[in-house]
């Protein structure tokens, strides 16, 4: 029976340290890293490794539920998987278990509230870019393309896929630009 860390963050620019630093305190034997979203559970390799080779007995361990995902029905699946295993799966903070009935109903409260959480870090983030418009700060992503290159390109019979290729960007950039 192995204690397997998950340690996730969203971004480059933060560190898993802090959470491998808990996983291995926490007795882990493995600790597996990633960054990335925690919204779904797609690009998420780390995590499919450790679900390909968990085995009935292991607990998983994550420091906090959200690090593990922030969608519930993500949680709850990742549970049921672990569950169909013989896994379980153990948070630190605060300190809970699936391994009983209480802790399985603690994951799911918990989990609504780090899918809600996920919903006011995107309202503050609308909101943010919505007053940084106003105040002509932001201006959304500088354009990359010459817009008046490609029509004027596709006027004159180049097509989208020759276009793509000689603007080096896809064809649904073109047709982007071509729609506007």
């Amino acid at each position: 029976m192995s204690s397997i860390g998950y340690a996730r963050v969203s971004t480059t620019g933060q560190d898993t340290a802090t959470q491998v630093a808990r996983l291995k305190a926490a007795g882990c034997d493995i600790i597996r890293e990633e960054k990335a979203s925690g919204k779904s559970r797609d690009g998420r390799t780390e995590l499919d490794t450790i679900l390909s080779f968990i085995r009935p007995g292991d607990t998983l361990v994550v420091v906090k539920l959200d690090r593990l995902g922030r969608s519930t029905r993500d949680v709850l699946n990742l549970v049921h998987e672990l569950d169909q295993k013989g896994a379980a799966l153990r948070v630190l903070e605060p300190d809970m278990s699936t391994s009983g009935p209480m802790g399985k109903a603690m994951l799911t409260v918990l989990g609504m509230v780090a899918e809600m959480e996920l919903g006011f870090i995107k309202e503050r983030q609308r909101a943010g870019i919505e007053k940084a418009k106003a105040g002509g700060v932001y201006k959304g992503r500088p354009v990359s393309l010459d817009h008046t290159k490609i029509k004027t390109l596709y006027a004159q019979g180049m097509g989208a896929t020759e276009l793509a290729q000689a603007m080096r960007c896809s064809r649904s950039a073109i047709y982007k630009v071509l729609n506007q």
